[in-house]
């Protein structure tokens, strides 16, 4: 059993990583919160788009009027945008949507062309060869100014056929304790995403169906990427918050444990001096 000294510094040592670990929860726990009403209030605007969309594109004959986002055509080369963590410490997360990227590169035919959002997806694949085009960072409060870049690029890339398929990966958040690995194509815009449109409603547009939706398609996609980076911070900082209250209960439990072990190490060298006292005095009696 290590000595009593060697123990007390492994108490020490254990107390501040959980105290360490403690203020990391709490930090992760505050920005899961508000990253959590972003994703519900996003979620909302994405499904009356997304309703929109869908029934404008029921409306439009595509063969009549050219939507270039809406245009399908060969994939000779693909864009993906990868969202991960700036930071570790978040658990299986980053480990499980570095896995779902990697496969489903290694399983395309076509090549893959990647823009990161987050350190830890870009440095994942720059270790393995692949191409990264650009590498953006968004602050821990993301709003739709921030991914209007990464839009722009998207579509501008995709409109002058740079790629011909833009899809993106990220954590979809499900709940604070479940968090899916997600790989979507975003463009082209295809109908089987959308919703399902009622057909009892009949809605006027000025000046006409086609304009509008002309003028949607691009803040329809827009949208989802800026949908998808809310769903990734929410997805990291609930991670986060999970794994860091683990590393504080685990610490508590190991410095119980050593705790006992501290005590167990104090009774038997208490017991080692008694006997030796007891000893002493046994050899100045038989004297």
């Amino acid at each position: 059993m290590p000595s009593t000294k060697e123990l007390r510094a492994r108490i020490r040592s254990v107390t501040n990583t959980a105290k360490v670990t403690g203020a990391m929860q709490l930090i992760a726990a505050s920005k899961m919160r508000r990253a959590q009403e972003q994703v519900s209030k996003g979620k909302e605007y994405s499904k009356t788009l997304n309703k929109l969309l869908s029934t404008l594109s029921s409306s439009v004959d595509s063969t009549e009027v050219n939507i270039p986002l809406l245009e399908k055509r060969e994939v000779k080369n693909k864009l993906l945008i990868m969202i991960t963590p700036e930071r570790g410490l978040a658990g299986a997360l980053i480990g499980n949507i570095n896995r779902k990227v990697i496969g489903s590169i290694n399983n395309s035919k076509e090549p893959y062309k990647v823009l990161s959002i987050g350190k830890k997806g870009s440095r994942f694949l720059a270790s393995r060869g692949f191409e990264i085009i650009d590498q953006i960072v968004i602050n821990d409060r993301p709003e739709l100014s921030d991914t209007l870049n990464v839009s722009e690029l998207a579509i501008d890339g995709f409109i002058k056929e740079n790629w011909d398929q833009v899809d993106i990966a990220f954590s979809e958040y499900i709940s604070t304790t479940s968090q899916k690995p997600t790989l979507r194509t975003i463009l082209p815009i295809t109908r089987d995403e959308e919703s399902d449109v009622n057909s009892n409603v009949d809605y006027i547009y000025e000046p006409s169906p086609q304009e509008v939706l002309k003028e949607i398609t691009p803040k329809y996609i827009r949208s989802q990427i800026f949908q998808s980076v809310l769903e990734a911070f929410a997805s990291e900082h609930s991670a986060r918050m999970v794994a860091m209250q683990n590393a504080t209960d685990n610490a508590n439990e190991l410095i119980d444990v050593l705790t006992l072990d501290l005590n167990k190490a104090r009774q038997e060298t208490i017991t080692a001096e008694l006997l030796d006292l007891i000893g002493g005095i046994s050899a100045l009696e038989e004297r």
